[in-house]
């Protein structure tokens, strides 16, 4: 029996390639770095499946050079803005991805990326390296602290949720969210969170955190307006999509005191250029995308991905589809 040809757009752990290979004839790009485009698309001609990273543009240009043969996109992530899902749709091609995995891992980075820069930790290593650890004193190196404090999330899904549960033993006084505009009842009372426009999440929040998805409402909603409407002394956290902050209207918050501080682990363009002013701003934390950086929660994303491309090739229900 002739096996499918599938394309995989970067080493993956062994124990799922060799899974892959003891069903389908495997085409990889050996190598941690990104495929590049021009790699890509010439591989991905007759392809009858493609399991790939959020790096890979999987665009009409990308679809029309795999031709008719391609059944399936599993991709390792959570977000699939990098698939054209509206033209897989159309074309019959199921997508699948990685949902509910990496939720603990990321919520975990949320709340490592508030207290590193509400309490000051990145800084404060840094001056105790240089020699600027001198005598203690009173007021030195202190920042805002969660108890008692009010926190916004904008987005509620199953990050945020865990977020939420995770902050609650800090005595957060209370929390607010807004995801598109709508009310949910089942957040308020199972979470105990409060519905806030836009407006009021951002006028009232002591911590705004940034888990929602990227779309056309989204993007860039985080702007020099945005940041306006924030209190000085607030801390912004984004851990859903670089392409929701404007990041010149960010440093320009920063470094004008219009907020206090910031933790990103999602930028645009990913890795950031090391010249960015952000990195040179003390009351900015930048991590490398790495919100779900657990060797378990990587393994098991990886695994899924695997899963979901075998069902889907098998014409079976695959364990994680998306929708539109």
């Amino acid at each position: 029996m002739t096996k499918l040809d599938i394309l995989v757009t970067r080493n993956i752990p062994g124990a799922a390639l060799k899974l892959l290979r003891e069903r389908f004839k495997v085409d990889i790009w050996q190598s941690d770095e990104v495929i590049p485009r021009s790699t890509l698309l010439s591989k991905v001609k007759d392809k009858d499946g493609v399991l790939c990273l959020l790096t890979d543009q999987i665009n009409k240009e990308a679809l029309d050079k795999a031709g008719e043969r391609l059944r399936v996109v599993s991709t390792i992530s959570v977000g699939v803005d990098h698939v054209d899902t509206v033209e897989c749709t159309r074309r019959g091609i199921k997508v699948g991805n990685t949902p509910d995995i990496l939720t603990a891992a990321t919520a975990e980075l949320t709340v490592g990326l508030l207290i590193s820069i509400s309490r000051r930790i990145v800084e404060g290593t840094h001056a105790a390296r240089n020699g600027d650890w001198g005598a203690w004193k009173l007021m030195w190196m202190c920042g805002p602290t969660l108890d008692g404090a009010t926190v916004g999330l904008f987005g509620l899904g199953r990050i945020g949720t865990a977020v939420v549960k995770r902050l609650n033993a800090f005595g957060v006084k209370k929390f607010l969210y807004n995801t598109a505009n709508k009310k949910d009842d089942n957040f308020e009372n199972n979470l105990g969170v409060q519905f806030a426009s836009f407006h009021d999440l951002l006028h009232e929040s002591d911590f705004v955190i940034s888990c929602c998805a990227l779309n056309k409402s989204t993007a860039g909603i985080f702007n020099k307006d945005a940041f306006e409407k924030m209190k000085s002394s607030s801390i912004f956290i984004n851990i859903s999509r670089g392409g929701v902050v404007n990041q010149e209207d960010l440093y320009y918050a920063l470094s004008h005191n219009i907020i206090r501080g910031a933790g990103i682990d999602v930028t645009t363009p990913e890795p950031l250029p090391t010249d960015h002013p952000l990195f040179s701003l003390q009351n900015c934390v930048v991590t490398p995308h790495i919100g779900s950086a657990t060797e378990k929660t990587r393994m098991e994303m990886t695994m899924l991905a695997v899963q979901n491309l075998i069902c889907g090739l098998d014409g079976k229900e695959m364990p994680a589809e998306y929708k539109q």
